[in-house]
């Protein structure tokens, strides 16, 4: 039976869908494609119909997740970003949170490509949350740290045990901190 065009389509994005999900919760290397493919109802032959690699997977699921992101975040300013961000409910859903925390230490170790894709996920996240406010090189530094600061603290609280106070801990002290920073004048 011929597969049309509409769900040769449907399929590569339940296959993006899928990998940006497993890649998060287990990291690149911790999925592999037949796995991926039997997760997303589809065969392992049919892989390589619809990308070159599991890199070229590995970019185009960032970049989706990366998207997902940006639209999730489009209405909030960074108090509520952080805010939902260093929340444990954020912290405890990895395949649907941030790519940053679940993937950028993978990334370094990556293809240019892959870094490329992230470079544009991370401005694009920037850009997102100024909601199209001009900022001053102040400003935007104090953004950048805010950001690298919340990511950095969902990574160090998401290796602490789940019941482990630690792991709240951090979230609560850097949830502070950013907010504090981000309302300094």
């Amino acid at each position: 039976m011929k597969v049309t065009k509409a769900q040769v389509q449907e399929n590569r994005e339940r296959i993006v869908k899928t990998a940006s999900i497993l890649f998060r919760e287990r990291g690149y290397d911790g999925v592999g494609i037949a796995e991926l493919m039997s997760t997303a109802g589809l065969t392992h032959g049919g892989f390589y119909k619809h990308f070159k690699s599991k890199a070229d997977l590995m970019a185009e699921a960032a970049a989706f997740s990366f998207a997902k992101s940006a639209e999730e975040t489009s209405d909030i300013d960074m108090v509520a970003f952080t805010k939902q961000y260093l929340s444990r409910e954020h912290r405890d859903s990895s395949g649907n949170g941030c790519t940053m925390a679940a993937l950028c230490t993978d990334a370094g170790r990556q293809s240019e490509s892959i870094k490329e894709t992230f470079l544009t996920g991370i401005e694009n996240q920037l850009t997102t949350l100024i909601n199209g406010k001009e900022l001053t090189e102040e400003e935007r530094k104090r953004q950048i740290s805010a950001i690298a600061h919340a990511v950095g603290a969902l990574v160090l609280s998401r290796s602490c045990p789940d019941n482990s106070p630690l792991a709240n801990e951090i979230l609560d002290v850097c949830r502070e901190e950013i907010l504090a920073q981000l309302t300094e004048k």
